[in-house]
């Protein structure tokens, strides 16, 4: 597993770098690490040894949404660290159940990509604004009905699962880049995800960290161009 730090709170966890990136990060606090994501099954190993090299222990596990390259050793890990909490939207905790059925309320578009079921049961259930040690939960629905965004206001970072990505270049989820359309191929709903891109984008983020890719540094115009992108995909213009 590839790790790269960027600035003083975050640490990159990267398998398949070269191939077909898949990240989690750790978010450094003053009693430990906050785990964004957990990759894909088998990861517990060198995401417990990266926290170990780091100096700190995981405290609390934190999912941007329900797909299985985001929650694939969520069940290991609650193994080895049992006391560390648990969080993800109320929304996507639904599909961890196993709960695949759509809310009246919400676009009846397909759902796209591999929702895992797990046996970790959530001990928090998270809404838009909640924090989770220093990060603020930002709701970014589109790539899944519950995915959130987590921002640091301590250094402007904002882990943006797969709201966007940055493999192949950066793209709102449902925008494909034909280089990697992964991502793409595994989204729910262009237009909701367009939606929350502004609001990620809103935000004025200093760096941008999503589950595909690698860290980009003052993302601004690279996020204008991915939004003006996505809002001609929906015809906007």
């Amino acid at each position: 597993m590839r790790t790269t730090t960027h600035g003083d709170y975050l640490t990159q966890l990267t398998r398949f770098a070269a191939v077909f990136p898949v990240n989690c990060y750790l978010v450094r606090e003053d009693d430990g690490f906050t785990l964004v994501d957990t990759g894909i099954p088998g990861s517990r190993g060198a995401i417990l040894a990266a926290a170990e090299a780091g100096g700190a222990t995981i405290g609390r596990i934190v999912l941007t949404h329900a797909h299985a390259d985001h929650v694939g050793s969520l069940d290991a890990l609650h193994q080895a660290l049992p006391e560390a909490e648990v969080l993800i939207t109320a929304r996507d905790a639904r599909f961890l159940r196993g709960e695949k059925g759509l809310d009246p309320s919400e676009p009846h578009a397909k759902l796209r990509g591999s929702y895992k079921a797990t046996t970790t049961r959530p001990t928090r259930e998270l809404a838009d604004g909640d924090t989770v040690g220093s990060l603020r939960v930002v709701a970014s629905p589109g790539h899944t009905p519950g995915h959130a965004a987590l921002f640091d206001p301590r250094d402007g970072s904002l882990i943006a699962g797969d709201a966007f990505q940055t493999r192949g270049g950066v793209a709102v989820a449902g925008v494909v880049r034909p280089l990697f359309p992964f991502p793409s191929l595994a989204s729910w709903h262009l237009p909701t995800a367009l939606a929350s891109a502004r609001a990620l984008r809103a935000l004025g983020p200093t760096r941008l960290a999503i589950g595909h890719g690698d860290v980009l540094a003052d993302p601004i115009p690279a996020l204008d161009a991915a939004i003006a992108a996505a809002a001609r995909k929906v015809g906007e213009g």
